[in-house]
């Protein structure tokens, strides 16, 4: 899943003392959305009624960069705001809590399934009094389900992102995701199309629907449903959504209803960001992916046919262990064959 260099709400400045909850957002779309979640429980929890109010960080553990500037920013807040209760939580606090209870400006650490729910926001006002309880982590593998979150609104965003799944069941050798979000689980097709029906009605006119390994949807579900089937039906049974956007896909689980989706509607918008990672099939088979460099240029090629003038972008990591010149070559050669117009590397 790509990567979204960006945080939330900026914090404030000199001596004001913030009120309320506060989140800021490191990472992906699956990310901002649960961070609206995140803020109304913890604001129903009583969290900002707290003197000082409150600072959620909600982190990323994609890159070690990702995790030092959320550390840097943590350190920032509780100087600017020494009477706020600072919170982490996110994926990087889920992969290495020790690493945030260790530092004294944190009071409190949660991992990604606690994040969610309003108790676990309401050990009022003595929560963080030493490191037994500073850290409420759970296994993040033992998560079955992913609930249908209702969210009104995703603060300072004109569209809207839709959680449609969490969690990957596969285990590419450079990605840390599955240890933060755990397996594959998907949200019931119901309550995806209801949340898509509450944010369209509050005057959202794009929807990006959001996941982990969002081509996984459904496979955990009654009947086994598809990306392609919820697409079809969040386009048919919500018809005030002007456009809808796909988040990050793999294009090696593409189904044939979302590839007719794409020809045919005209409202699902033609981008696609495709998890390619590399162009040497060697590297591929060494990060244990499942497509080769032909079924990427294909998948491309295929798409261009249904639904001219779709442009794709691409995650590529660059300087792979064992990657030779001739094996980066072939990464950059894939970006003019794919004909990729916007790179996440």
């Amino acid at each position: 899943m790509a990567p979204l260099a960006k945080k939330g709400p900026a914090l404030s400045k000199g001596p004001t003392i913030p009120k309320g909850v506060d989140v800021v957002t490191f990472g992906c779309r699956l990310n901002t959305y649960e961070s609206e979640v995140m803020r109304r429980e913890a604001e129903s929890a009583g969290l900002g009624a707290l003197e000082g109010g409150a600072i959620i960080f909600n982190t990323c553990a994609v890159t070690g960069e990702a995790v030092r500037q959320a550390k840097q920013s943590i350190r920032k807040a509780r100087r600017e705001n020494p009477a706020a209760r600072i919170i982490v939580t996110g994926c990087a606090a889920q992969t290495e809590p020790q690493n945030f209870v260790a530092m004294d400006e944190v009071d409190l650490v949660l991992g990604n399934e606690e994040k969610l729910k309003a108790h676990s926001y309401r050990a009022l006002p003595d929560f963080g009094v030493n490191d037994t309880e500073k850290a409420r982590v759970n296994d993040i593998f033992s998560v079955r389900e992913t609930a249908g979150h209702m969210v009104d609104a995703i603060e300072g965003r004109a569209r809207a992102f839709v959680q449609v799944q969490n969690g990957c069941d596969h285990r590419c050798t450079f990605c840390i995701i599955p240890y933060g979000r755990g397996n594959s689980r998907s949200v019931p097709m119901g309550a995806v199309v209801e949340q898509v029906e509450r944010l369209s009605g509050n005057g959202y006119a794009e929807i990006v629907l959001t996941g982990v390994d969002m081509t996984s949807f459904g496979a955990d579900l009654p009947g086994s449903p598809k990306l392609g089937k919820l697409v079809k039906t969040i386009l048919k049974q919500v018809p005030g959504v002007k456009r809808l956007r796909l988040s990050s896909i793999d294009s090696i689980e593409a189904d044939d209803d979302l590839l007719d989706a794409i020809a045919t509607e005209p409202r699902l918008m033609p981008h696609l960001h495709l998890s390619l990672q590399a162009g040497d099939d060697m590297i591929l088979k060494r990060m244990k992916r499942r497509h080769n460099r032909d079924q990427s240029i294909r998948f491309c090629e295929d798409l261009r046919k249904l639904r001219p003038g779709i442009v794709f972008g691409a995650d590529i990591i660059a300087g792979f262990p064992t990657e030779t010149d001739a094996m980066f070559e072939k990464s950059l050669e894939i970006v003019e064959e794919c004909g990729l117009t916007h790179l996440h590397v």
